[in-house]
């Protein structure tokens, strides 16, 4: 999907362009209730709040936009939290045209890895994809047209100028909602180790150093969503909004890395 330009944070959007083609609604107003003592302790600590949670569904909106064109990849899936493993299928847009019928990627998330399959462009459709997130620019926040949800709970940990909106709803869950940036550097000096260094990759790739975000945490610390805006430039201005939507927590999570002989060593077609 987006190996073929690993030296670039445009990757997600190359993908998309090259298969010619939620972010989840904003959450309501404060209800006048008194907020959160320390807000900033709360998102910083969403990620050690997951992993004590075990594991969850996720549902991810990835939505790209430039040059007056928008495109949206959606993912849907699950993530082990304390071993640090996800599966998503992340599903492309429609072509230009608005015909339909390409595959969904299967992706497979590890520390320091992301697997692809049906990746096309050249791979077999029975080989898996297999790229080191420490190498790309962007530290797979965006290129795999799915912020990796282990990845978006890690961010959260550079937050600073929380502000508190309000109270509001998710599927039926009450949750506090929190606005603020996130200093991509800082997250990578404070991440578990198992983030660090793709962290550290995306703080050299990007060109503004802090991401916008909104956080919205249940009553028991639980992230519930979070979504980021970043930018960056590939030749023109890039929009992405992406969004990751966690619920169902405690719901078994089974990932299965693929055996080497399994893994596509030919060249990526671009």
């Amino acid at each position: 999907m987006v190996v073929q330009r690993h030296s670039r944070t445009g990757g997600a959007w190359i993908a998309a362009a090259a298969a010619l083609g939620v972010v989840g609604a904003a959450a309501g107003c404060g209800t006048g209730e008194q907020p959160p003592a320390d807000g900033t302790e709360a998102v910083r600590g969403a990620a050690d709040m997951l992993t004590r949670a075990g594991s969850a569904r996720a549902r991810t909106a990835m939505e790209m936009a430039t040059g007056g064109t928008r495109v949206t990849i959606r993912g849907e899936g699950g993530v082990d939290f304390r071993n640090r493993l996800g599966q998503l299928l992340v599903m492309l847009p429609a072509d230009v045209t608005g015909r339909t019928g390409h595959r969904p990627i299967t992706e497979l998330l590890a520390p320091g890895a992301l697997y692809m399959k049906n990746r096309g462009a050249g791979v077999p459709a029975d080989k898996w994809v297999r790229v080191d997130t420490t190498s790309l620019r962007d530290g797979n926040l965006v290129t795999g047209g799915a912020t990796d949800p282990l990845a978006a709970a890690e961010l959260l940990r550079g937050a600073q100028d929380v502000t508190y909106v309000g109270e509001t709803e998710l599927a039926g869950t009450k949750v506090r909602h929190y606005r603020g940036t996130t200093d991509i550097g800082r997250a990578a000096r404070s991440a578990s180790p198992h983030a660090r260094a793709a962290l550290a990759a995306a703080a050299k790739g990007f060109s503004k150093d802090t991401v916008p975000f909104d956080a919205y945490l249940d009553e028991a610390g639980l992230l519930r969503k979070v979504r980021h805006r970043f930018s960056y430039v590939n030749n023109g201005p890039v929009d992405v909004s992406s969004t990751t939507l966690l619920f169902g927590f405690g719901t078994p999570v089974t990932v299965q890395l693929p055996p080497s002989r399994d893994i596509f060593a030919g060249k990526i077609a671009d």
